[in-house]
């Protein structure tokens, strides 16, 4: 969900410049089951814009309704909304509506701890009923600074439910490679919401522009290549050489990552390891077992773009520990 805050706070950014008034509706609470769960948010502006959803996109024109007061008064409120009679999704939605207008050290602090892959907590205060309070308010906690989304008038919390989430860094992809599927995964992986950084080699006279929706591109030989694995950093080696493959592999040998994968049949990944382990004797059999060779999982795709599916896919299912299996036999809640 980080991924979609940032382009909250971008498009608010942007378009305060242009002297457009905000608001922001956050999905506080849910009885029952919906299309999304507590936490997603959307941004409205005062020309009936809008950034984002909270729902598959039939609660949209409620929560822009309900924005106009807010807009008109500057007192947050509380909406409602079953959809158990208008969805069929069995759920009731608590969506807090505010005036959202941070300030420059709420955007400077945001954008520092995106920078520097911090997690950070927003925690929303509020009464799980229909209706207005002028202490219904969020904050978000960077580090050890409190900073409110409206520090104009900021609100006191007292005796009010309290919904907090954990933020994480944005989920990054790391492929190393730059050949054609190395564009269609970049593509693919980009639409997810991820950071995606390419890795090329200098000679390979690449560009950012050659990768759709790319977050940064490193040209480095693999000899000098560096990189340090977080819990949301997962990596696809992908040169189509076999040689660099393999030093690729020896530069990332000490590191432990939620998914490493290398692109290429069964046999190719064995004789990798195979050389990996003579060049590197003392290198620890967990980098070896962490590493998902051929990657992807099987949908029986053929082209780059299907490919990419598939890797995404079983990107995915590792970073959440579910297995792939199809939805029409689960029994129950899809999330969980």
């Amino acid at each position: 969900m980080t991924h979609e805050l940032k382009y909250i706070v971008q498009q608010f950014e942007r378009r305060k410049k242009l002297g457009h008034r905000a608001v922001l509706a956050t999905v506080v609470a849910l009885d029952g089951s919906s299309y999304r769960r507590p936490g997603v948010r959307m941004l409205i502006f005062d020309s009936g814009e809008m950034v984002g959803a909270v729902s598959g996109g039939c609660v949209e024109k409620e929560v822009i309704r309900q924005a106009e007061s807010v807009f008109a008064l500057g007192t947050s409120k509380v909406m409602v909304y079953d959809g158990r009679y208008r969805l069929g999704c069995e759920g009731i939605l608590y969506i807090l509506i505010e005036a959202f207008n941070p300030d420059g050290v709420f955007i400077s602090s945001f954008w520092d701890t995106i920078k520097k892959r911090q997690p950070f907590s927003i925690h929303s205060y509020f009464e799980k009923e229909y209706g207005e309070h002028v202490n219904y308010h969020t904050v978000f906690q960077f580090n050890t600074a409190s900073q409110y989304i409206n520090q104009a008038n900021p609100p006191v919390s007292t005796g009010l439910m309290e919904f907090r989430q954990e933020m994480h860094p944005c989920f990054q992809l790391v492929i190393i490679g730059a050949e054609h599927d190395a564009v269609q995964l970049c593509k693919y992986a980009s639409l997810t919401g991820w950071e995606v950084t390419v890795v090329a080699s200098p000679g390979e006279e690449k560009k950012e522009g050659d990768f759709p929706g790319i977050h940064q591109l490193i040209n480095v030989e693999p000899e000098a290549f560096r990189l340090s694995l977080d819990a949301q950093t997962a990596v696809v080696i992908m040169t189509h050489s076999y040689v660099k493959d393999l030093q690729f592999l020896m530069a990332l040998k000490d590191e432990k990552g939620p998914y490493i994968a290398l692109l290429g049949p069964y046999r190719r990944r064995e004789k990798l390891f195979d050389e990996l382990l003579e060049r590197c004797p003392d290198i620890h059999e967990e980098f070896l077992d962490q590493i998902h060779g051929p990657a992807g999982i099987d949908i029986g795709a053929e082209t780059p773009q299907e490919i990419a599916v598939s890797i995404v896919s079983e990107i995915l299912s590792v970073v959440r520990g579910k297995k792939p299996a199809l939805l029409k036999h689960k029994m129950g809640k899809i999330h969980t």
